[in-house]
């Protein structure tokens, strides 16, 4: 119980920090935030001719109907899925071409233009600098850590300053070229241990990698008032998104993808081998990223929850309904609103997730989720799951290893393949599966 309440309060620091970044100095009132959020969401909602949406799930809410559902009996209100190898005008995809050629690009195309939004076709000129490079040690090991500022070029709007912060550490004396493992974090500075586990960054170092970290919300922040700030709003120099302008989690992944600028500037670095990894939010982020931009070489992608994995037609724990809520839909495209309209239904979505995770093909995925918490069935254990054997099918198709199994493996067992999955024994972290996907990335990337 100490952990968590520890954990809750340094990340609920964090989070204050980044406010005072990006709104210019002390803390804003909440009331205002709020108001500015509401205005935001209702803006779009007049834009795409929403009046009204589906309520949201709510633990706490007093109607049960309103209550997350964690029944498996009741989980699959619209069973089938969509077919990936049907195009949407009806034709069958054949072969591995027409799939890379055809299916992958529509595929593509309509998660930017109605879940994730489309990524700008200008976006400003980043500047890397390091702010400082000394040497420390991690558990036994003598490192190097590199703290790293991407500037955005903000002269079109002088108003928004966006600052990418990141940092970078390695073995001293390594050679390159490194492999790099990316993590979103939500604070940069030396590896911490949690629960007596050793920090992911030691477990990289110690197999003479390098381990970064990356702060999401210096990129955009993770809130509705702040879409007309950060790389969104720079890109729209202030003003309110169209219906297609990207959200969080494609800024997000956008601020990754200029990390790997980076890494392919620098020879110490080997920016063909970079993997990503995020939790939560950020591991919605991370598949998105991985998706969307084909140098990321793999990714763990740790319970995600509705946005990430899961599919969206899934009634368990967080629902569609939530991400489009008026505190969560500056995570996607205002486009997405549409599906959680009193006047539609999450089926007439014509995609779901098992198409995103298999855009990810051929490149290796690693699909974590933790044990039966509150917050793991909140994030839907299960729709991951089922997300991950429908996406094998794909992998499979193209000539690839899936999970070999659409049962259920329970905690701790893996299921190996070009697309692989574990449930380890923690919660709503990566646990115990940092070791698995660090021999996972060695097996499938590194080696290659």
């Amino acid at each position: 119980m100490m952990r968590k309440i520890a954990l809750t309060v340094l990340l609920a620091a964090s989070q204050l920090t980044m406010s005072a970044q990006f709104f210019g100095g002390p803390r804003v009132n909440q009331d205002s935030l709020n108001r500015e959020t509401r205005a935001d969401y209702e803006n779009m909602k007049a834009q795409i001719g929403v009046r009204e949406t589906h309520p949201k799930r709510d633990g706490n809410a007093k109607d049960p109907a309103l209550r997350p559902n964690y029944d498996e009996l009741k989980a699959n209100p619209y069973p089938f899925y969509p077919d990936p190898f049907t195009t949407f005008d009806g034709k069958k995809v054949k072969n591995a071409r027409m799939w890379y050629k055809v299916r992958k690009p529509e595929l593509l195309d309509f998660f930017a233009e109605n879940i994730y939004g489309r990524e700008p076709k200008v976006v400003p000129a980043v500047k890397w600098t390091v702010k400082r490079e000394y040497e420390g040690k991690v558990g036994s090991i003598e490192v190097v850590i590199r703290e790293l500022s991407g500037l955005v070029d903000n002269t079109s709007c002088p108003s928004i300053t966006v600052d990418i912060q990141a940092q970078v550490m390695w073995p001293k004396g390594a050679k390159g070229p490194l492999p790099v493992i990316v993590d979103y974090s939500f604070m940069l500075g030396m590896p911490m241990a949690w629960g007596g586990q050793v920090p992911w960054q030691q477990q990289v170092l110690e197999r003479g990698w390098a381990a970064a970290q990356f702060l999401p919300n210096s990129v955009q922040p993770d809130a509705g008032h702040g879409l007309r700030r950060g790389i969104i709003g720079l890109c729209n120099k202030g003003e309110y998104r169209k219906p297609d302008d990207w959200g969080a989690l494609r800024a997000w992944g956008w601020g990754v993808s200029r990390l790997i600028d980076y890494f392919e500037t620098e020879p110490l670095f080997d920016a063909s081998k970079v993997a990503i990894e995020g939790v939560s939010r950020y591991g919605k982020s991370a598949l998105v990223a991985m998706a969307f931009d084909e140098r990321v070489a793999t990714a763990m992608i740790c319970s995600s929850g509705r946005g990430g994995a899961p599919a969206w037609r899934r009634d368990c724990g967080e629902v569609l309904d939530n991400i489009c809520g008026w505190d969560s839909y500056h995570w996607v495209a205002g486009n997405m609103i549409r599906y959680s309209s009193v006047d539609s239904n999450w089926d007439e979505l014509p995609v779901d997730q098992h198409e995103l995770i298999g855009l990810c093909a051929p490149r290796p995925i690693f699909i974590s989720v933790g044990a039966v918490t509150e917050s793991e069935q909140w994030c839907d254990m299960n729709g991951t799951f089922i997300s991950a054997a429908k996406a094998s099918e794909i992998y499979e198709f193209l000539g690839l290893k899936g999970l070999g199994t659409d049962l259920f493996p329970g905690v701790g067992r893996l299921l190996e393949g070009d697309i692989t999955f574990r449930q380890h024994p923690g919660g709503h972290e990566a646990g115990d599966n940092w070791g698995y996907f660090l021999d996972f990335f060695d097996k499938y990337v590194n080696k290659r």
